[in-house]
C-alpha cells in the first residue's frame, strides 16, 4: 500500500506546486469536506493528481493561501467527479479552473446505469475502489492512513477514466453535448441566499400561526448562531425535530422546556438559557413572519387539468415525446432536458414552433444541444395537444 501524507507546510506546498506545474496533461481534483459534522462547507482536504507529478494531498486550514497552486494548474483542464459539489469549496480557496471535465456528468450522458465514482472507475478501468470513508469527518487531525489512501484513490485514476469516457462520448456522438454541459457547470452562478432560510426547518409544516412561526424562527436563528460559533453542523447540536417539538409543546417556563423529553440533542440542556431566550424573543417580537410565502412555483401537475387545462394537455403530449427522445439517445430524461423547463414551457404555452419553444427553453437555461434535440419535438407535441378533442372542449368551456 502506498503511504500518503498531508501537506501542511508552506515549503512542501511550494515544492508540490512546482512539481504539478511540470506535470503533463489535465489535472484531477477532488475535495473532502466535513458535511454533517461542521457548520461550514469549507474544504478540509484538497487532492490533486497530474501525470508526471503524482498525487498530492493538501491541508487547506493549515496552508491558507492557495494562490501558488492556482498559478501552477489554473490554466489546465481540471477533471472532477461531480464538479458542482466541489467547485464552491474550491472557489472559497480562490481555486478556479479554466475548463473542466466531469466524469459523473459524462457517465450520465452516456447512459451508464451507475454513476458513482467507484462504479465508473470499475466500469471503465476494471479497478475496484473502496468507498467506506466517503462520509467521514475530514476535519479530523491527524487523518488516519486509510482515509488518506481513500482520498488519493479518488484522483489517482480520474484522468484515465476521463480518457475512457471521452472515447465513449466520441463513439456515441456526444462530445459536443458533454462540452456544453461542462461549460454550463463551470459558468453556473452560486445560488442566491434564500429568503427566510429558517423556513427550511424540517417539520415546520406542523407549526400554525404567525406567533408560533416567530418562535420557530428565533430558535432556528439561535441554533444557527451557536453552530457557526462552534463550527458544528446545526443538526448535531439540536435536531430540527426537537426545535419543532419545543414550539408545539409551548412551554411556559425554562424548566418546562428542559423537561420536554422530545427536546433532545447534545446542546439541548447545556445551552438551555439560549433556547429559552429564543422562545421568549419569539413570543415578544413585533416582526411576525408571513404565514405563507409568495412563490412563483408552478402548481403540481396533478392540479393542471383544473387550473390550466390547455397547459395540462401540452405537458401530457410533450412529456412522453421527450422521454422517448432521451431513451433513443441512451441517457436519463433529466439530462436531456430539466423536467422543470418542460413544465414551465408547457404552462406558459409559447407559439408551437421550434423557434419559439427553443427561445423559451434557452431563457430558462437549456443548452443549445438540448434545444436542438427537443425543441421541434415539443413544438409538434404542442400542436397535437391543441388539436386534440379534449383540448378543444377545454378551450370552449
Amino acid at each position: 500500500m502506498t503511504e500518503y501524507s498531508v501537506i501542511s507546510d508552506a515549503e512542501e506546498f511550494l515544492a508540490a506546486c512546482a512539481a504539478l506545474a511540470e506535470g503533463t496533461g489535465p489535472v484531477a481534483v477532488d475535495v473532502e469536506r466535513a458535511s454533517g459534522f461542521r457548520y461550514s462547507q469549507r474544504a478540509y482536504l484538497v487532492q490533486v493528481f497530474r501525470r508526471g507529478a503524482g498525487v498530492f494531498l493538501f491541508d487547506p486550514p493549515a496552508l491558507g493561501d492557495f494562490s501558488p497552486l492556482q498559478r501552477a494548474i489554473g490554466a489546465e483542464q481540471w477533471v472532477f467527479h461531480a464538479a458542482s459539489q466541489d467547485l464552491p469549496s474550491l472557489r472559497e480557496l480562490e481555486l478556479e479552473p479554466a475548463s473542466i471535465f466531469d466524469t459523473e456528468l459524462a457517465s450520465r450522458l452516456l447512459g451508464h446505469e451507475r454513476v458513482g465514482l467507484a462504479a465508473v472507475v470499475e466500469s471503465t478501468l476494471g479497478i475496484t475502489l473502496k468507498k467506506e470513508h466517503s462520509a467521514a469527518d475530514w476535519s479530523t487531525r491527524p487523518l488516519p492512513a486509510a482515509w488518506l489512501e481513500y482520498a488519493a484513490l479518488d484522483v489517482l485514476h480520474l484522468v484515465d477514466v476521463k480518457e475512457a469516457l471521452e472515447a465513449e462520448l466520441a463513439e456515441q456522438g456526444k462530445t459536443q453535448f458533454a462540452a456544453e454541459e461542462f461549460a454550463a457547470t463551470l459558468a453556473r452562478p452560486p445560488k442566491p441566499p434564500r429568503e427566510d432560510p429558517w423556513r427550511r426547518l424540517s417539520g415546520l409544516h406542523q407549526v400554525r400561526g404567525a406567533r408560533n412561526l416567530a418562535v420557530a424562527r428565533e430558535l432556528w436563528l439561535a441554533r444557527e448562531a451557536y453552530a457557526q460559533e462552534q463550527d458544528v453542523s446545526p443538526g448535531r447540536l439540536v435536531p430540527d425535530r426537537s426545535l419543532v417539538a419545543a414550539v408545539l409543546a409551548n412551554p411556559q417556563s425554562k424548566s418546562a422546556l428542559a423537561g420536554n423529553k422530545e427536546f433532545q440533542g447534545r446542546a439541548s440542556r447545556t445551552q438551555i438559557d439560549r433556547w429559552w431566550q429564543a422562545i421568549v424573543d419569539g413570543r415578544a417580537t413585533e416582526e411576525l413572519p408571513r404565514e405563507r410565502m409568495p412563490s412563483d412555483a408552478l402548481p403540481p401537475p396533478r392540479a393542471w387539468a383544473d387550473r390550466n387545462p390547455e397547459a395540462d394537455a401540452r405537458l401530457k403530449a410533450a412529456r412522453p415525446v421527450v422521454e422517448a427522445a432521451a431513451q433513443e439517445l441512451g441517457m436519463p430524461t433529466e439530462n436531456l432536458l430539466t423536467p422543470e423547463y418542460l413544465r414551465r414551457v408547457a404552462w406558459d404555452g409559447p407559439a408551437a414552433t421550434a423557434e419559439a419553444v427553443g427561445a423559451a427553453l434557452a431563457a430558462l437555461g437549456a443548452r443549445p444541444w438540448q434545444i436542438a434535440q427537443v425543441a421541434q419535438k415539443i413544438a409538434d407535441a404542442f400542436v397535437e395537444a391543441a388539436q386534440s378533442p379534449d383540448a378543444s372542449s377545454a378551450a370552449r368551456s
